[in-house]
């Protein structure tokens, strides 16, 4: 789910959003086309660092368009590590143009992954000493899903889902639509994949009951308080996983991990990642 050819697609798509027709006019005005510069990355607070893998193809696909030399990395910290306010996580030389042009989009990939895998990891530090991992959901930017769900296991976290595609997720809709959890479950045991897992959402402890007697790979303990989360990891006594979702945060994340549920969803952790504050500074021409 994160090939190459997938990420380059979006990132093609930030830069056309970002330069349409007409290009750089600022930089392109300015700056000649001999120049070359070296630049470096910093880090403005604490903070784990993620995308820079993704986000240095930017100035590749700049490269190709332009025809131009690409940007060389002089010096790169790996994604995952932990950074402190202050550090230089990446120094760069190349074509001056191809550095300016290509910063907002890069910025805009490393400060909004770096932010999520920041959540990510201290979510999942913790509930360390609990079976329960953080999962994430589908709860993403647009077009920039790949980034974010790779960004949450940069992080220390874990996928849930990527898509509608590739796993079974019966919520309240489906089971109006279908007439009761055991029609859904049926229905989807009959004509979706039979590699596919097939999770449901659960509201109460009737519920878990009739999920758990329809066959369900996963059940979801959607909003529940933990009293009831016991009782419904109880009930279930290791016959299905149980997720629980819905109003996660860190204030209760520890009291959820206790009832002794194998994932807990947090949507948080993509859609209310606050983006890591980082620069992209030229510290040096070194040819004009």
């Amino acid at each position: 789910m994160y090939n190459e050819n997938t990420v380059r697609k979006y990132i093609e798509m930030a830069l056309d959003e970002d330069l349409s027709a007409n290009g750089d006019v600022t930089t392109d005005s300015i700056v000649a086309e001999i120049s070359v510069s070296e630049a470096a990355a910093l880090f403005k607070s604490d903070g784990v660092l993620a995308g820079l893998d993704f986000a240095l193809m930017v100035f590749d696909v700049l490269a190709v368009a332009k025809r131009c030399d690409k940007i060389e990395v002089l010096q790169r910290l790996a994604d995952g590590s932990a950074v402190k306010k202050g550090e230089t996580v990446l120094k760069i030389s190349g074509p001056t143009r191809l550095i300016l042009t290509g910063e907002r989009t890069f910025l805009n990939i490393v400060q909004r992954m770096s932010g999520i895998a920041t959540a990510a990891k201290k979510m999942s530090s913790m509930v360390e000493g609990f079976k329960a991992k953080i999962v994430d959901t589908r709860k993403t930017t647009p077009n920039f899903r790949v980034f974010e769900k790779a960004a949450v296991v940069i992080g220390g976290a874990s996928n849930h889902r990527f898509g509608l595609f590739d796993g079974v997720l019966i919520k309240d809709n489906h089971v109006e639509a279908a007439g009761s959890i055991a029609d859904a479950v049926r229905l989807a045991r009959e004509k979706a994949h039979h590699l596919l897992k097939i999770e449901v959402e659960t509201r109460n402890i009737r519920e878990v009951e009739e999920a758990l007697a329809a066959g369900a790979d996963i059940i979801m303990l959607d909003n529940m308080i933990a009293p009831d989360m016991k009782k419904a990891v109880k009930l279930v006594a290791g016959r299905a996983l149980c997720e629980a979702s819905g109003g996660i945060c860190e204030q209760n994340l520890v009291e959820t991990a206790e009832c002794g549920v194998d994932l807990i969803s947090v949507g948080a952790i993509t859609h209310s990642a606050r983006p890591m504050d980082i620069s992209l500074k030229i510290v040096k021409t070194v040819k004009l």
